[in-house]
């Protein structure tokens, strides 16, 4: 979606109702307009998150270590098909995905933009090393989620505002399956 000239991202109420259809660029503009989001979990056997460093060519957020895949579905996209679709894109591979919950966020995300968005929340299982896509990620690594809790604690400026938001509903909801 980063590689189209003017992407367009899903506007929505506080119930997730589309209201609308913006460019993304201005949809982080403003104060930011609540959009539809989509972030993805994958585990490994070992119980170990795979995180990806975003490239530093990003728009916003550049170098920051975050959740294995985070985007936007297209318009007239579902948030299922665009988990799947941002994976393959973002890190080169596809697995089974099931969405475990929602939340809305707000973050500053630097250059002056800001996030607003209703994040669906997918899990999947994986044990191979991904292929990343240069323009999406400069590395990658498998964490467990406590340590990453403690490393968040830590050293908040490596990550992502919305990880570091979601990261205890993701554990809690890794604990809840186990």
């Amino acid at each position: 979606m980063d590689s189209e000239p003017n992407p367009k991202v899903i506007l929505v109420d506080e119930n997730d109702n589309q209201i609308g259809v913006e460019d993304k660029l201005l949809a982080h503009s403003n104060g930011g307009k609540l959009h539809r989001a989509i972030s993805i979990f994958i585990f490994n056997s070992k119980g170990e998150t795979m995180l990806q460093k975003r490239a530093s060519t990003k728009y916003h957020t550049p170098s920051k270590w975050t959740n294995t895949c985070c985007s936007h579905p297209n318009p007239g996209e579902s948030v299922a098909d665009a988990s799947h679709r941002r994976l393959k894109e973002e890190m080169g591979f596809d697995c089974d995905l099931q969405e475990k919950f929602s939340f809305v966020y707000h973050a500053e995300v630097g250059n002056g933009l800001k996030e607003n968005e209703f994040d669906h929340v997918f899990f999947g299982m994986y044990d191979k090393a991904p292929n990343p896509n240069p323009k999406e990620a400069d590395d990658w690594k498998w964490v467990t989620l406590e340590n990453l809790q403690s490393d968040i604690k830590s050293n908040p400026d490596l990550y992502t505002p919305w990880l570091k938001i979601v990261i205890d509903k993701v554990a809690k909801e890794r604990s809840n399956q186990n």
